[in-house]
C-alpha cells in the first residue's frame, strides 16, 4: 500500500488549502451518502440481505456526519454542487442499472468500484490529514473494507451466472474512475496526496476485489486496464 510522508509543512489554514479541500470534503461527503442511498435501494432488491444492507447504509450515514464534521473542524465549506457533478456519472449508471434489475452492476459500481475509490483515497489522506481527520478517516477506513467485502462474498456465490454482467459493467464505469480521478488530480496535490499513488493504491484494491470474486490473475489485468490510458 503505498504510503507518503506527512508534510510537516502543510498548511491547513493557508487559502489554497481550504480552497481544495472544500472540494476534496465535499467529495467525500457526497460518496458516503451516494452509499448510503445505493444500500438502501439494494436492501429493497436483495430482501434476503436487507438487514445487513441497512446497517451498511446507516453506516455510511455515520461516515457522511464525520467528514462533515471535519470540514467544520476546518472551518470549511463543502462545496456539494461541484461533488454532485463530479459523482453523477456513476450515480446515474447505478440507478439505470437497479431500474432495469441488473443487481450485479449496482454491486460492481457500489460495492466495488466506490469502495475502493474511497479506500484508496482515504489510504493515501490518512499519512497528510490534520489530527482530527486523521482519527476520523482511520475509523471510516476500517468500515470500508466492510463494505467491500459485502460486494466481494456476494458476487463470489454468484460468479458464473454475474461474470458476463460484471464484465459489460466494468468497461462501461471503470473509465469513468480514471475520469475521476483526473480531474480530482490537482486539489489532490495540494493535500500532497498524489495521483499515481492514488491510482496505484485503487488498481490494487479493485484488482483484489476482483480476483477474490473468481476472474483469473490474467482476467483482472484486462479488467483493469480498461480505461487506463485516461488516467495517464
Amino acid at each position: 500500500m503505498p504510503q507518503l510522508e506527512a508534510n510537516p509543512g502543510l498548511d491547513y489554514q493557508s487559502q489554497q488549502y481550504k480552497d481544495a479541500y472544500s472540494r476534496i470534503n465535499a467529495i467525500v461527503i457526497e460518496g458516503e451518502q451516494e452509499a448510503h442511498e445505493n444500500y438502501k435501494q439494494l436492501a429493497e432488491s436483495l430482501p434476503e440481505h436487507a438487514e445487513e444492507l441497512i446497517q451498511l447504509a446507516k453506516m455510511e450515514n455515520r461516515h457522511k456526519k464525520g467528514f462533515q464534521a471535519c470540514g467544520r473542524n476546518l472551518e470549511v465549506t463543502p462545496d456539494m454542487a461541484f461533488a454532485e457533478q463530479f459523482f453523477a456519472p456513476l450515480h446515474n449508471n447505478f440507478q439505470a442499472a437497479w431500474a432495469e434489475g441488473r443487481i450485479v452492476t449496482c454491486l460492481l459500481i457500489q460495492s466495488l468500484i466506490i469502495e475502493a475509490f474511497a479506500i484508496s483515497a482515504y489510504n493515501i489522506y490518512i499519512p497528510v490529514a490534520d489530527p482530527f481527520a486523521r482519527k476520523i478517516t482511520e475509523g471510516v477506513v476500517k468500515d470500508e473494507y466492510t463494505h467491500l467485502n459485502f460486494g466481494e462474498e456476494w458476487l463470489k456465490a454468484n460468479f458464473e451466472a454475474s461474470k458476463a454482467e460484471l464484465e459489460a459493467a466494468n468497461r462501461q464505469n471503470l473509465p469513468i474512475v480514471w475520469q475521476m480521478l483526473n480531474q480530482v488530480a490537482d486539489d489532490a496535490e495540494v493535500l500532497s496526496m498524489e495521483k499515481d499513488a492514488l491510482v496505484e493504491d485503487f488498481m490494487i484494491t479493485y484488482g483484489e476485489a476482483l480476483a477474490n470474486i473468481g476472474f483469473s490473475s490474467r482476467e483482472v489485468m484486462k479488467l483493469s486496464a480498461q480505461g487506463l490510458a485516461t488516467a495517464a
